[in-house]
């Protein structure tokens, strides 16, 4: 089985992830900018958002240009991955409505370090069956980069109930990690 219909299907699905985290803003009643000030919170766990599932859908795009070819055990890791995914505009609304409190924070990092478990299965069914001497094992190496989130995320989630902003700098710092496309996959196909 190809991989092009579970990439037409995940990038469906991020696209409806984010129209719902769009449909959720809504504008302040007052017209004078002051009328910003109070869903300042909102609007950034928007863009937060916005910039994490940008992130999974650049290098989902990525690995799957990387593997000819997926199977049954595949199609449901990246169900699993959806599914995490499909979470996070209710964490961000939480999170945004409740002006980063403790409890939201932490649920926004548990949803995405259970989406950065899900995205790590996904890799690992992708090895299985396209081989560990395959272009993907080879661009994916030892995957610091993805242990390294795991591991922010896993800080970031207790720390939201000592001090939220620091849980968010944590999630944040794994933003900047990733917000440039995964480049080894790229660098590997074009060697």
């Amino acid at each position: 089985m190809t991989t092009s219909r579970m990439e037409a299907f995940s990038d469906g699905v991020i696209a409806i992830i984010i129209t719902i985290m769009v449909l959720e803003l809504r504008p302040p009643h007052d017209p004078s900018i002051q009328g910003l000030r109070p869903v300042v919170p909102v609007l950034l766990s928007y863009v937060a958002s916005f910039i994490f599932l940008g992130i999974y859908w650049t290098n989902h795009h990525h690995l799957l240009q990387a593997v000819e070819h997926v199977n049954g055990s595949v199609l449901w890791a990246n169900l699993h991955l959806l599914f995490w995914l499909s979470l996070i505009p209710f964490a961000t609304a939480w999170m945004g409505d409740n002006h980063f409190e403790s409890w939201p924070v932490a649920l926004y990092g548990l949803v995405l370090f259970l989406a950065a478990i899900a995205y790590t299965i996904l890799v690992q069914r992708l090895l299985a069956l396209n081989g560990h001497n395959s272009l993907l094992a080879d661009a994916i190496g030892s995957d610091f980069k993805g242990k390294i989130s795991m591991l922010f995320y896993l800080i970031g989630v207790p720390l939201a109930f000592v001090k939220p902003w620091i849980a968010c700098m944590f999630y944040a710092l794994v933003a900047v990690i990733w917000l440039v496309p995964d480049r080894r996959i790229e660098r590997t196909m074009t060697r």
